[in-house]
């Protein structure tokens, strides 16, 4: 059954973030306070290179407090496309420009209590370019075997939905067309 929002009201914002409460109807007309998080769209890519290398960060998250592999991955800036602003994130949190990027996956992480959608874009092929832009993203960046990935799931080193989802589709179908 489709929920019928009969009121939304802001709780709090901020540029990154905005969280609401809405008022819901369910089944039987029986009504929930159910808190949300509306925020800006983001994009990233799954990079690999001539020997099905990908292109990853290991970096820690402290809400969980977590090391894990990611891709990069990042907000898109008013006025940008979501490709590049994929492009933008790879070369600012690796250090690599990625070559031409063809879209791969629209991601919604976590539809159950936000509308975050993610544009995930592959390049087969990338140039080192100089360090990362910030030493705070990632302790170190790796060309990961994407043989491995199912590895990394199974052992928690790779955990992140969204990348979780883009290195498993890529290691499920192959490269894109």
């Amino acid at each position: 059954m489709r929920w019928t929002v009969h009121s939304e009201d802001e709780l709090y914002r901020d540029p990154w973030l905005n969280i609401r409460v809405a008022d819901v109807e369910i089944t039987g007309g029986r009504h929930l306070e159910h808190r949300l998080i509306r925020s800006a769209p983001g994009a990233g890519a799954v990079v690999m290179d001539e020997h099905d290398q990908v292109l990853l960060e290991w970096r820690h998250r402290f809400i969980p407090d977590t090391w894990g592999y990611e891709i990069p991955i990042g907000g898109i800036n008013p006025g940008e496309t979501p490709e590049a602003a994929a492009a933008r994130e790879v070369e600012e949190e690796t250090g690599w420009r990625p070559g031409p990027l063809r879209p791969l996956l629209y991601i919604q992480p976590t539809p159950g209590i936000s509308d975050s959608e993610h544009h995930i874009f592959f390049a087969d092929t990338a140039e080192h370019v100089g360090d990362p832009a910030e030493d705070w993203e990632a302790e170190r960046i790796e060309w990961v075997p994407l043989a491995d990935v199912p590895r990394l799931v199974g052992e928690r080193k790779l955990v992140s939905g969204t990348s979780v989802s883009a290195l498993l589709h890529v290691y499920g179908v192959g490269r894109p067309a």
